[in-house]
């Protein structure tokens, strides 16, 4: 098992990048990599500690192919953090039974960009390449929708 860290800048404000991932329309938008796409009437989301994150990813060329998610918020400072823990038990080979995802979100250029850091843990190395890929698809996903 190892943390998965992945930091990418985007060319927009913290607080937008922030809404990407809070507000119901834009994460929609744009989340999940190429190829699947993530139904508006799945995505409910209530950024609270305590509240939810939970939405389908859907294989565009199969939709009987999809990854519901269904995090609960630990930890939450608007525009600053995002702390979610997930069941993964039901994930064969996983190791283990909760997932945590954390995202920094970080001035950079005075403001004027940011620095995600993403943060997956515990996590299991022979799967870490393929989040990498995922990850990195879906925010080329993001960037259009932030420009």
């Amino acid at each position: 098992m190892t943390d998965l860290v992945i930091t990418r800048i985007f060319d927009a404000p913290r607080a937008l990048v922030y809404q990407a991932f809070v507000d119901p329309d834009q994460l929609a938008a744009w989340f999940g990599p190429v190829g699947w796409s993530v139904p508006r009437d799945s995505v409910d989301i209530d950024a609270r500690v305590g509240g939810h994150q939970r939405f389908t990813m859907v294989n565009d060329d199969d939709p009987a192919m999809s990854s519901p998610q269904n995090a609960t918020f630990v930890e939450v400072i608007e525009n600053e953090l995002l702390v979610g823990e997930e069941s993964v038990a039901h994930i064969p080979d996983f190791g283990a039974d909760k997932l945590r995802l954390r995202l920094e979100f970080h001035d950079e250029d005075g403001g004027a960009k940011t620095r995600l850091v993403v943060t997956q843990s515990p996590f299991p190395e022979q799967m870490a390449d393929g989040a990498r890929e995922g990850w990195g698809s879906s925010f080329t996903k993001l960037d259009k929708l932030l420009s």
